[in-house]
């Protein structure tokens, strides 16, 4: 088996406050391997964001990694000094974030800051780094490239900046993106040209993607499989068509019934009642038990693992025909 460019094992990520410790990730596991397109999605609150922040190495104390493992292309790198996930980041792994402007000094012209991150990571000099530069911003669609080249932020659209981040995120080759919510503040059409960069990104290259984002229509167009994550753990992952047209988690099937279709069928949406807990409060057994309409007894006490049923994994105690047996499987 060819090994995955990204294996996370056991994640558990904490926040420290005066009052308690509070557990954002808990007990998190996947696999994203070569060309791969991963669509991590849920509500607010729910640990998407973190965990794409723990991969590389951006948990700022009071938080911390409390246990758990990431390989990167089978080298771990969560015990690595800040120095060397500095290296590794941008080089082996880029950022795509939500708001591009949080990723690009309004003081400098975008080819310089692309300039610097290329010869940062890659041995070029100033011409051939410049060169390599516009290629990119041809590369993700912005118009006459040699000439935008030396513009500054706040001279692009919001679709436009995204872009240039997407140029950043790329210009070193990196074997994984991360992508947090980076249609989010676009427009549907520029939305699907984003998505279609990022698909081209696994397609040409075969850079594994980490797709965060609490939009359904974008993980169904643009991933492979898809993690439905709730309360700091995974619900659910699978092929993505498995996942949005079967699926077996209380929550997931929540989303999926969440969302409107074209067909007009006369039905109402469903709805999940209350809200995700707050970390401080969070209940015993699953966590989605005081929302769920199927909880019975054990689930208000046992924590369910993810077990393999099919070709999804479901953390839910309504699929564990035998819960003394050691077969459970993790989520890979």
């Amino acid at each position: 088996m060819t090994v995955p460019v990204l294996s996370v094992r056991n994640l558990e990520v904490e926040f420290l406050t005066r009052r308690s410790t509070l557990r954002a990730i808990n007990g998190v596991s996947f696999d994203i391997a070569k060309g791969e397109v991963l669509g991590v999605v849920g509500e607010s609150g729910a640990g998407k964001s973190v965990t794409g922040l723990a991969v590389i190495g951006l948990i700022d104390p009071p938080g911390r990694i409390a246990g758990g493992e990431i390989y990167l292309s089978g080298t771990r790198i969560d015990h690595l000094p800040p120095e060397e996930i500095r290296r590794i980041r941008g080089k082996r792994i880029g950022m795509i974030f939500q708001d591009p402007l949080t990723s690009l000094n309004p003081l400098y012209r975008i080819g310089d800051q692309i300039v610097e991150t290329i010869r940062t990571h890659l041995n070029l000099s100033e011409t051939a780094a410049r060169k390599r530069a516009i290629d990119l911003l041809a590369e993700v669609g912005i118009p006459a490239p040699e000439k935008r080249i030396d513009a500054y932020p706040h001279e692009f659209s919001g679709g436009m900046r995204q872009r240039v981040v997407i140029a950043l995120a790329i210009c070193a080759e990196p074997e994984l993106i991360i992508a947090d919510e980076p249609t989010t503040a676009l427009d549907v059409s520029v939305q699907a040209q984003i998505i279609s960069l990022i698909k081209r990104l696994g397609r040409d290259y075969g850079t594994a993607v980490m797709l965060v984002t609490h939009d359904m229509g974008v993980i169904a167009e643009t991933s492979d499989r898809v993690a439905v994550m709730y309360s700091g753990r995974i619900a659910e992952i699978g092929p993505v068509q498995d996942v949005v047209q079967n699926p077996l988690h209380p929550y997931a099937k929540g989303l999926m019934g969440a969302i409107p279709t074209l067909a007009g069928e006369d039905k109402r949406l469903v709805q999940i009642p209350g809200s995700m807990p707050r970390l401080s409060a969070i209940p015993p057994g699953c966590s989605f038990n005081p929302r769920c309409a199927f909880a019975f007894d054990r689930c208000r006490v046992d924590r369910p693992e993810p077990l393999k049923h099919g070709s999804h994994a479901v953390a839910c105690h309504l699929f564990d025909t035998a819960p003394g047996e050691a077969a459970k499987e993790t989520a890979a």
